[in-house]
């Protein structure tokens, strides 16, 4: 799966097409905390979630409210408007 089509997913009005993948990489590395960027990317790779409580060194509650913040936070209109394409005039 590719971040572009994970945060189409995520996203819940998305009003315009996402930036390149390249892009949308280094506004979530400025935007998120290290945890939520990596839980991200390990859900782009498909690493399953054990292994990536395991690596982060998570407990399972942790886990589910560090991944919810990261949801939560790519639905802010300010992070929304900045990984989408910018409308040409």
């Amino acid at each position: 799966m590719t971040l572009t089509a994970l945060l189409s997913s995520q996203i819940k009005k998305l009003t315009r097409a996402l930036k390149e993948e390249e892009e949308l990489k280094e506004i979530l590395k400025r935007r998120l905390t290290k945890k939520e960027f990596k839980i991200l990317t390990y859900i782009c790779e498909g690493v399953s979630e054990a292994e990536q409580m395991q690596k982060l060194s998570l407990d399972e509650k942790r886990y589910k409210e560090v991944k919810t913040k990261a949801e939560k936070k790519v639905n802010f209109h300010d992070l929304k408007e900045a990984l989408m394409v910018q409308e040409e005039d």
